[in-house]
């Protein structure tokens, strides 16, 4: 497979409420949405080992109308918490970036 930052049209992460954070990962076409939905690393047991959760803890949509794969999971302390690093939770999308192997970057 080649990498999710080379098939994913635009990878995101931010807050879904002061709880929950979400990752989207909008791909380029039908065929590499439907490549990507199915790759393992990016089911939720898979996510669930990369982000040090609880599986039943996390949810994967695969949107396939819009080419879109959304992830849901839990953030680690409340936003705006004194341990809370990342207010809008914007670096999370990096974390699975880099554990999918990043490459170069060829998006037209």
């Amino acid at each position: 497979m080649n990498t999710l930052q080379a098939l994913g049209y635009e990878i995101r992460s931010k807050n879904a409420g002061p709880f929950s954070l979400t990752i989207d990962v909008f791909c380029k076409d039908s065929e590499i949405f439907a490549q990507l939905a199915a790759a393992p690393k990016l089911q939720a047991l898979a996510v669930a080992e990369l982000f040090r959760r609880p599986a039943e803890s996390i949810s994967v949509f695969p949107i396939e109308a819009l080419n879109v794969i959304k992830i849901s999971l839990p953030r680690p302390v409340a936003q705006g918490a004194l341990q809370d690093r990342d207010m809008h939770g914007a670096q999370w999308a990096f974390i699975l970036l880099d554990a999918l192997g990043s490459g170069e970057d060829d998006r037209p």
